[in-house]
């Protein structure tokens, strides 16, 4: 499935930042020897934090990378201990012209596999096979929708109270409670907080969609390759009242020249942080009026595949966003018989309550109900917890009833020419996506390269 298949044509000129980060270093202002004196600590080893390290260590600076958890990577976490990559955060890159993250991934020596959207098959309750010709019908229908709703919007009123206004007929329509899931709710966040405004800002890439197959981590570890990352280490309070700034992380102080700050936005809103003096207050508004959405991930494993051989098996449940859409790990990865399927919003938070158990239940009674009550059970089962991480609180940002596109901004905003903050909740083009939060810890390098 294409993530944000609806918004604006891709970019056609692309800014410096795009190059690759080895690129990068010779395009920059040469080391004028200082650099080595000045110490930067940069606070989370995921790819936006690691992106900046990587290029102020090529400026010279002395750069320190602290880790809360016990790997870098971040969101991009992949379990492999049954066999196959299971990326529990990021899987694709999105449009691979231009994308920052397509040369990246071949110098991390990530291997992909691209998608196609058209390979898929669609059941209803009772396992009726749905026609490609009304499930095609209804997706051209919904990107119509999605490129003219806004101008109904209200910026007090959430997508899920301007859509049922508009087309109250399809609020209870399976087939579309299944686009309105997986093509906007996947993408954004929870419906009935959604702007209704803002639900299609964002830029694209063009060209297909590729899956990592080897693991979305090989570019992290790539990253980090040389860096000194200090792993463990959950930071607590960052105090710039003076010229150097203190970090307080395991009860430990460490001083610094300047600090980039790339924690999940989930993080600021649980205030896991304490400033010292506190943050500005349209950067604490920011934290608050941009919303975080959950999606969990599910990966489930069979000694036989049962299910079409196609890349895409969709159903249409009484229930929305749950388990409605599979992906068929076989297509690119021929020895093992898996699917992964999701949650959103409130149901993905629900599942973070149930048992392994449970849900293997809820996700065989889908199946069951499209191949049959014979089918086998699973053999393992793979998950994610993303609202209940305590270094994450959710999946990514997005564009809440509140938010304009200015807070983006905002929370990219620099403090006092000391403290930087990265992540993709700061890239007002690129948010919610594994290439802005890379972008954007190259923006926050420039930015101190350039002081």
């Amino acid at each position: 499935m294409q993530r944000r298949k609806f918004i604006k044509d891709t970019l056609t000129g692309l800014p410096v930042l795009l190059l690759a980060p080895s690129l990068l270093a010779s395009s920059c202002k040469k080391n004028d020897g200082n650099n080595k004196n000045k110490t930067i600590i940069v606070i989370g080893a995921g790819i936006s934090g690691l992106a900046a390290a990587k290029q102020l260590k090529a400026e010279g600076f002395n750069v320190i990378v602290l880790e809360a958890q016990e790997k870098v990577g971040g969101r991009l976490r992949t379990d492999r201990s049954l066999g196959v990559a299971f990326d529990e955060g990021a899987s694709w890159i999105h449009g691979i012209n231009g994308n920052p993250i397509t040369p990246l991934a071949a110098q991390a020596g990530m291997d992909t596999f691209e998608t196609v959207d058209e390979s898929r098959v669609s059941y209803d309750i009772g396992g009726v096979l749905r026609s490609a010709a009304a499930y095609d019908n209804g997706e051209t229908e919904l990107y119509s929708i999605l490129n003219s709703m806004m101008n109904s919007g209200n910026a007090n009123q959430s997508f899920e109270t301007v859509f049922n206004n508009l087309y109250p007929s399809k609020a209870n329509d399976r087939l579309w409670q299944f686009f309105l899931s997986t093509y906007v709710t996947f993408d954004t966040g929870d419906l009935n907080q959604l702007s209704s405004l803002l639900y299609n800002e964002g830029e694209e890439f063009s060209g297909v969609e590729k899956i990592a197959t080897n693991g979305y981590d090989t570019i992290p570890n790539y990253l980090a390759n040389g860096l000194n990352v200090q792993l463990n280490q959950r930071v607590t309070k960052i105090d710039y009242t003076d010229a150097k700034i203190k970090i307080t992380h395991n009860g430990n102080i460490s001083e610094a020249d300047y600090v980039i700050v790339t924690v999940p936005l989930g993080v600021l809103k649980a205030n896991r942080i304490q400033f010292a003096p506190a943050l500005p207050i349209d950067k604490q508004f920011a934290i608050n009026k941009i919303g975080m959405n959950c999606v969990n991930k599910f990966l489930l494993t069979w000694n036989t595949a049962f299910w079409d051989d196609v890349q895409y098996i969709s159903y249409t449940p009484a229930i929305k966003d749950k388990f409605n859409y599979f992906v068929n790990v076989k297509k690119f990865h021929p020895a093992v018989n898996a699917l992964m399927t999701f949650a959103y919003a409130d149901y993905a938070r629900q599942t973070e309550t149930m048992t392994d158990a449970q849900i293997i239940g809820e996700v065989m009674s889908h199946l069951k109900d499209i191949y049959g009550t014979s089918i086998p059970n699973p053999t393992n089962l793979l998950r994610t917890k993303w609202q209940t991480n305590e270094n994450a609180f959710g999946a990514y940002s997005y564009t809440a009833v509140g938010t304009e596109m200015k807070h983006f901004e905002d929370l990219a905003a620099t403090i006092n020419n000391k403290l930087f903050f990265a992540g993709e909740h700061t890239e007002v083009d690129y948010f919610s996506t594994a290439h802005g939060a890379y972008l954007s810890g190259l923006r926050e390098a420039n930015k101190i390269i350039n002081l």
